[in-house]
């Protein structure tokens, strides 16, 4: 085979590559948009739309580089589509330094990990000194634990947040207005849960929702594999993989169903929504859309920088989120890396129109 039939077959097998990458591009892009069960492998794509999109951004630079300019509308129409996934992920444009000073509602969310289960009520005090610099009015925990020792938690928060709601397990949101109304909303066959306070503030009501969506398993699976390799058990590569993949989908199969349960009862409020919480899945995901539904990612609409919220191992993904009602507006929206938890607390300042 010649020199110049080589790099024929080369440009062809690279021009091969760009279409399936498109394909595998929109795929995820809208993989978001059907129920994960009968469609995990379409399902999946989404959690790789990072990878796809570097994989695009590499093959419009190799496409210019050659000048073959009508090859590379492949990868730049691919990532055109992509910007308003990217919008979830990195927005440009400074956060308002000013939103504190306006008038308006500070909410919060943050998975607290039980405290690192730590019984002095040290770190629990450190993260409500948090709250209080932060100007927080409404906060809701994920992970929350009320007993540190013989002290409960709650006794010290109620100072600055006189009115608390407790959820299943654990679940709490603390509130510096009055709470009128609440519910809690149990998943069955698993530890998370869900709930929502109506809470009355400035002469307005809001039902703030509270939620931990199901696990991904795949610290589970690897922490299991980590002790059976300790005790001398050897783990197979492939096995494991099987048991990561078994375990994810099965925690995305369970996540759609919670949010769809949620989905339906966010249709009853008669009052302006905002929704909080770990859902444990990233943007563009079918959870991220069904709780997301006809309201506003408060990120894309007043966030600056990127954002991701997860901060065990090298998985530097976004799922802990604050949306909210259209009747509502933005004024700004941020995370603090604390190292308390395995994740951040994110922050955002609302007004209504």
């Amino acid at each position: 085979m010649g020199k110049l039939a080589v790099q024929k077959y080369f440009s062809f097998m690279m021009l091969i590559i760009t279409f399936l990458l498109m394909i595998f591009t929109f795929t995820g892009l809208y993989g978001g948009e059907v129920p994960p069960a009968g469609n995990t492998a379409r399902a999946m794509l989404v959690y790789a739309l990072p990878f796809l999109i570097a994989g695009n951004i590499i093959f419009l630079i190799y496409w210019l580089v050659l000048r073959r300019f009508h090859w590379m509308l492949m990868p730049l129409i691919t990532l055109l589509c992509c910007i308003p996934y990217i919008g979830t992920l990195y927005q440009f444009g400074n956060l308002d330094e000013t939103a504190d000073a306006q008038p308006g509602l500070k909410i919060a969310s943050y998975n607290v990990a039980m405290f690192g289960r730590e019984t002095s009520g040290f770190m629990a005090q450190d993260i409500l000194s948090e709250m209080k610099k932060q100007k927080v009015d409404i906060v809701c925990f994920q992970e929350y634990n009320d007993h540190a020792g013989d002290k409960k938690n709650s006794d010290s928060y109620k100072d600055y947040f006189p009115y608390m709601a407790v959820g299943q397990g654990d679940m709490v949101i603390y509130s510096r207005y009055p709470i009128k109304k609440t519910k809690n909303i149990n998943f069955e066959m698993t530890n998370n849960s869900a709930m929502w306070a109506e809470i009355e503030a400035n002469e307005v009501t809001y039902r703030v929702y509270n939620a931990h969506l199901e696990t991904t398993g795949i610290n589970r699976t690897l922490h299991r594999a980590a002790k059976m390799s300790n005790n001398g058990i050897e783990v197979e590569g492939n096995s494991l993989v099987r048991a990561i993949y078994g375990n994810y989908t099965i925690g995305m199969i369970a996540r759609s169903g919670q949010a769809n349960m949620l989905a339906m009862d966010m249709r009853e409020a008669q009052v302006p929504i905002i929704v909080c919480g770990d859902f444990n899945d990233v943007p563009y995901s079918y959870v991220y859309n069904t709780m997301l539904g006809d309201k506003i990612d408060g990120f894309k609409e007043c966030g600056s920088g990127f954002m991701h919220t997860f901060r065990g191992g090298k998985k530097m993904v976004r799922i802990d989120y604050i949306f909210h009602d259209k009747a509502l507006n933005g004024l700004s929206y941020y995370k603090k890396e604390l190292s308390y938890s395995d994740h951040y607390p994110v922050f955002m300042k609302l007004a209504t129109k």
